[in-house]
């Protein structure tokens, strides 16, 4: 009698572990989402399967990978790309930002000091607040790791215009 039990509960044991799989399956094919920044299991994206999509907010042609994070609720890494010629005016942020330059040359313009060419390769680090500018050369896109404590704003910092003479 134990042993027709066993047998009775087989079937739909090995059902459900079948149908577990084939979910499992069905969801390695998939496009790739972010991930947890704290996740336990290796994350593997080569190149090929990275989803470019538009920077929301961005100007067109600004584009990127979410890696972790959603950079319009808060803490996130990305991989960003900037048209040849991009520029931002004077602005800030109101959370701490990190970049690795992949390739291209960014331009950072710190307010008051000349500009800094970060070829691949550079790091860059912005407190919350520095008022600084962002551009990307000529001659080829830019791209680049940004890392950043909570999310992404660029507050335009506006231009004090001088008092009109009468």
């Amino acid at each position: 009698m134990l042993r027709r039990w066993r047998h009775t509960l087989a079937f739909p044991v090995l059902f459900l572990v079948a149908a577990a799989l084939l979910a499992q399956g069905a969801e390695a094919g998939k496009a790739k989402a972010t991930h947890k920044g704290s996740a336990k299991k290796a994350v593997v994206w080569p190149a090929a399967d990275l989803k470019w999509e538009p920077t929301a907010g961005a100007p067109p042609g600004v584009m990127e990978v979410r890696l972790w994070g959603d950079p319009m609720k808060g803490a996130f890494g990305a991989i960003e790309k900037f048209p040849p010629g991009f520029s931002s005016p004077l602005h800030t942020h109101s959370f701490n930002m990190k970049a690795v330059i992949i390739s291209g040359t960014l331009i950072h313009g710190p307010e008051g000091k000349p500009e800094v060419r970060l070829s691949a390769g550079s790091y860059l680090f912005e407190p919350s607040t520095y008022r600084h500018t962002t551009a990307c050369g000529k001659a080829s896109e830019c791209v680049f790791f940004l890392e950043g404590d909570g999310k992404f704003d660029l507050k335009v910092v506006e231009e004090k215009k001088a008092p009109a003479k009468m």
